[in-house]
């Protein structure tokens, strides 16, 4: 079975168990999320100790998963907010934790080991509050947080497919050289036509928030990809894991929605 199969097969299935969930029951979604943060901070730290560091897998592991777990209980109605004080305990813990693990390097393990946290588990945990992003009681528009998806979805697949076709003029070499200038304008044309067309079904918000919505996720999703491209390389990586087949890792699939998410999650707070 040839990559491009493989890469068609996963796709369809990781697409089918998303939607699902999201279409499903909302806590289906939050449960599906907490394994893929976890599965995605393990990949995080198990890259860095490529590079010789060596994060607290399991502080940060347990941090990440409990950040997720208490806004996703925030957003669902079933804990206080106070349940967020947990958080600051467990990120605090893992410099009481470092002083008793005797490795060199004890303040660039912390840093990574608070990296991962920030840069998997905080965008994941944003999720959660799309489908009410005002905090209103007993309200799930689940059409919010599924759009997000397609928009990201819509924007890889168009990016990937002009700029196989006809992509020319590189984008970013130094980091990624197969990222094209035609592949990027490909993605974002894409991105825009389908976000006049949610605005047709998903009318929770206005056809202009809906494209602004796709200009953020082009943009965002972009970087997002050309950052882990980065981070990669500078471990000698060719992908995050094995995960997925024909797509590699958790972060190499959701590479885009990490740097998404929180910008987006910033616009429907601000302008919902």
């Amino acid at each position: 079975m040839n990559n491009l199969v493989k890469r068609t097969i996963t796709g369809i299935v990781f697409v089918l168990l998303i939607v699902g969930s999201i279409i499903a029951d909302r806590h289906l979604f939050s449960l599906l999320f907490v394994f893929i943060t976890a599965m995605g901070l393990w990949e995080f730290y198990t890259l860095v100790e490529k590079a010789g560091i060596s994060p607290n897998k399991f502080a940060g592991l347990m941090a990440g998963i409990f950040l997720f777990a208490s806004n996703a209980m925030i957003a669902l109605n079933i804990a206080p907010r106070e349940i967020q004080m947990g958080n600051f305990v467990l990120i605090f813990l893992i410099f009481l934790f470092e002083l008793y693990r005797k490795l060199p390097n004890p303040f660039t393990n912390i840093a990574f080991t608070l990296f991962g946290i920030l840069y998997v588990a905080v965008p994941f945990s944003l999720l959660n509050f799309f489908p009410n992003p005002v905090f209103l009681p007993g309200v799930y528009n689940h059409k919010l947080l599924l759009g997000f998806f397609f928009l990201i979805w819509i924007n890889e697949t168009g990016a990937f497919l002009v700029g196989t076709a006809i992509g020319r003029r590189r984008l970013f070499e130094r980091v990624s050289p197969k990222k094209t200038w035609e592949g990027f304008f490909g993605g974002g044309v894409l991105s825009i036509i389908t976000a006049v067309i949610l605005a047709r079904f998903y009318t929770q918000i206005m056809t202009v928030d809906w494209v602004i919505i796709a200009v953020i996720v082009v943009i965002c999703s972009t970087y997002g990809d050309l950052f882990e491209s980065m981070f990669k390389r500078s471990i000698n990586a060719k992908d995050s894991g094995t995960i997925l087949p024909g797509h590699g890792g958790i972060l190499d699939r959701f590479d885009g929605v990490i740097m998404a998410a929180p910008f987006v999650f910033v616009y429907l707070t601000l302008f919902y």
